[in-house]
């Protein structure tokens, strides 16, 4: 049987069946399907004699039981492989729900516009059921690295404690800081950019 090395793959990323029927030969057959957002995935199908990588949609590696050499790999039909296993995909959870908030130069607090997006990304929490959030706090790139590593995480606890406020369970909240290095519009040093001082939160 195939020995399976996903690379940050999500829920449903890799379909991999077994190859039962009567007209078939015992073994392992795998997948790799879509994300949701469109983003490049790719895994590793070994056997004992080789392997195969696996980076396009829909790409199937077929490893017979006893069979020598890699797996072999074709291209799957989508509307076939969604068909025969529409209980699975009816399983995947819904894409991640994605909002960004902004604050004031220097602080912790939301532009009053931002006030709106809270409201929102918190409706959109409260009816997925077991979801959790990701709060990722951002910085320009005005000050210090080190003074930008700290306001980026005061940012995102500020937005996590919005959330236990509004009674979302605290332990379902993952608060981090990422100070100036994932800039939403790229700056030199010392730039005061209200784009870059935001908080990113993602509902999954």
């Amino acid at each position: 049987m195939s020995r399976l090395k996903s690379r940050a793959l999500p829920f449903l990323a890799v379909l991999v069946t077994a190859l039962l029927a009567a007209c078939s030969t015992p073994g392992t057959r795998v997948v790799l399907l879509p994300q949701a957002d469109g983003t490049p995935s790719a895994v590793a199908v070994r056997v004992k004699d080789g392997e195969e990588i696996l980076s396009k949609p829909y790409q199937r590696a077929t490893a017979a039981v006893g069979a020598s050499g890699a797996p072999v790999v074709d291209q799957a039909d989508p509307a076939k492989v969604q068909a025969e296993h529409k209980v699975l995909f009816d399983m995947q959870p819904p894409p991640p729900q994605r909002y960004t908030v902004y604050f004031d130069a220097g602080g912790t607090r939301l532009t009053p516009a931002s006030q709106q997006v809270m409201n929102e990304a918190l409706a959109a929490a409260q009816t997925r059921s077991g979801s959790d959030i990701v709060v990722t706090g951002h910085t320009d790139t005005k000050g210090a690295l080190e003074q930008n590593d700290m306001l980026s995480q005061r940012r995102a606890q500020e937005v996590a404690q919005l959330f236990v406020d509004r009674q979302f369970p605290s332990k379902r909240i993952e608060a981090v800081g990422r100070g100036e290095r994932e800039l939403a519009v790229p700056t030199a040093d010392e730039v005061d950019e209200p784009r870059n001082r935001r908080v990113t939160i993602e509902v999954r």
